[in-house]
């Protein structure tokens, strides 16, 4: 894992952080929020930055645990990490929800 915080974090797309200051951002204590920003609303460049800053192995373990993640997204994720829909707790809160 190679990880140089503030350089690392400069390299992103500065649209994914249009409502935060980038440069307070830890690349270890904002890992979660970084790994979503990427996810969702990154470049293939954003996605090639976490991927070596974290690994898969981490990015994994980070992105089953979200609330939410689009559809899109989520099926991305399920193609790249090997993984079902129904082992990431963002799907299993939507089918919950759904069944009210």
């Amino acid at each position: 894992m190679s990880i140089n915080n503030q350089k690392d974090i400069a390299t992103l797309s500065p649209h994914l952080f249009w409502d935060t200051d980038k440069s307070k951002l830890d690349i270890h204590q904002s890992k979660a929020f970084i790994i979503q920003r990427v996810l969702e609303y990154g470049l293939l460049q954003d996605w090639r930055m976490i991927n070596k800053t974290y690994g898969l192995e981490e990015i994994k373990k980070v992105a089953i645990t979200f609330r939410t993640i689009d559809d899109v997204t989520l099926s991305f994720l399920c193609s790249i990490l090997k993984l079902k829909k129904e082992e990431f707790r963002c799907y299993n809160l939507k089918q919950s929800a759904l069944s009210f």
